[in-house]
């Protein structure tokens, strides 16, 4: 997207960031307007009352914003949703819901969702880890039965986000990593530390909490629990070798990525190369939805007609999710567009703060006015890095400051972020349950996570 030089300052930009945002929140719950909508009549409006030039407004500006987050995330949700809904419809999330059950008790079911998917989340990025676990978070939530969608939706969303955040190969970390000069290594260490009680205060806890104040039934977005299950479900090591395979291949890309850049292998390799094309996550998840296709359809007597009115059942199914959360982008992208990232941060920048408060408070700000948690992070690693990589600062510290950015980054995640559309509507949330709900999860885990960060540093 071209790069336009703004002229208004910090505080009309904000004040008309603040104006949209409340005429969205208006417009989708007192007026009931439909959220796609919505969001392009606002980001229309917001895109002329921030000045962009009129000629270039709909093309360079909505559209490109528009389609840059559904080139990332429709590919993702159509080919998650495929996956889930056989695994769904073969009875193979009844069977790991089950075993689950059986292994672990009702009680500490949810706690075993989110561990499971703290694992899962190393490899996978957060769309990709949450759209395949999602058919057995939902299958369990329904075993157990009762209204306790948030409970379990949130012990694995939370836990995806932690990773995405906090944990190099994820692209947040390792380009703050790049600016700040800091060692992947002691970054992946403390991202360790800080992973797991991120995710159990901001999760697991919370997600207690809400389920009691907002009780909800698991949606059917992958079909109701007793739709068309058959006598004869797959082993649960078929269906749990089905969910590992697109994590292996999405390994292979990381992990081979990360040791090229070390120099450990030759990333011009033909077979480096290969395997890292494999391993990007729509190719992951094609190969994987193949896979399930056969196994899962095909080699258990489904013919092919009936194969593709499923396919095609659930492609429609999720067709308002991947709309809703592209114009989500395209709201968020018209504020980046409009320079609010640029004066923000300069503003910012001339407080005086120590490094680690101003890395923390300079990405919470850019996250909360433009939506994007890697736009967030980047600008603020790019801002800090002359301060940070002239500091003489030790090894710990600067990955302390990484992190700390990393944490600003995933503040109260709302209708400028995509992933607060995406969340929202997979879990069958209205806006304002997402608001009270989901926000309030991502200040928690990006509070949770500073003040962690804050005691590394302090210590060492």
């Amino acid at each position: 997207m071209e790069d336009w030089t703004q002229t208004m300052g910090t505080g009309p930009l904000l004040g008309i960031a603040a104006v949209a945002v409340a005429l969205i929140l208006f417009l989708v719950i007192k007026v009931r307007l439909h959220a796609f909508l919505v969001l392009i009549v606002v980001s229309l409006l917001t895109a002329i009352a921030t000045g962009l030039p009129l000629n270039a407004l709909v093309n360079e500006v909505l559209v490109s914003s528009f389609g840059g987050t559904l080139g990332s995330v429709a590919l993702l949700i159509g080919l998650g949703a495929i996956i889930g809904r056989l695994i769904e419809s073969s009875g193979g999330a009844r069977v790991i819901a089950e075993k689950m059950v059986a292994i672990f008790g009702e009680k500490r079911a949810a706690f075993a969702l989110g561990l499971t998917s703290l694992i899962l989340g190393f490899p996978i990025f957060f769309d990709a880890g949450l759209i395949v676990m999602l058919p057995i978070i939902f299958a369990v939530a329904r075993r157990i039965g009762g209204r306790n969608l948030l409970l379990y939706g949130f012990s694995g969303a939370a836990a995806f986000s932690v990773m995405h955040v906090f944990l190099p190969p994820h692209p947040g970390p390792v380009a703050a990593s790049d600016f700040f000069g800091a060692n992947l290594g002691v970054v992946m260490l403390l991202g360790l530390v800080i992973a797991f009680p991120a995710w159990y205060l901001s999760g697991y806890l919370w997600g207690k909490f809400v389920n009691s104040r907002y009780p909800m039934i698991v949606p059917e977005l992958f079909g109701a629990q007793d739709d068309d299950q058959p006598a004869n479900p797959p082993k649960a090591s078929t269906v749990i070798m089905i969910l590992l395979l697109p994590l292996v291949l999405i390994f292979l890309n990381t992990g081979l990525s990360t040791l090229a850049t070390a120099g450990v292998v030759d990333g011009d390799a033909v077979w480096v190369q290969a395997l890292i094309l494999i391993g990007t996550s729509p190719v992951a998840l094609l190969i994987t939805a193949l896979v399930a296709l056969l196994v899962l359809g095909k080699f258990r007597g489904e013919n092919g007609s009936a194969l593709e009115k499923l396919v095609e059942g659930t492609l429609g199914t999720v067709a308002s999710v991947i709309l809703i959360t592209g114009a989500g982008g395209m709201f968020g992208g018209v504020l980046r567009a409009s320079g609010i990232g640029d004066a923000l941060s300069s503003t910012l920048a001339d407080l005086g703060m120590p490094v680690i408060f101003a890395a923390y408070v300079i990405a919470v700000a850019l996250r909360v006015a433009q939506g994007s948690a890697t736009v967030a992070l980047v600008t603020t690693a790019g801002l800090l890095a002359p301060a940070v990589t002239s500091g003489g600062y030790s090894v710990i510290d600067t990955a302390a400051i990484t992190l700390a950015a990393a944490a600003g980054s995933v503040f109260a995640s709302h209708v400028n972020d995509s992933g607060f559309w995406l969340v929202g509507r997979l879990m069958g949330m209205d806006v304002k349950t997402t608001l009270k709900t989901w926000t309030v999860q991502q200040a928690i885990e990006s509070v949770v996570g500073f003040a962690i960060v804050l005691v590394i540093f302090a210590i060492f």
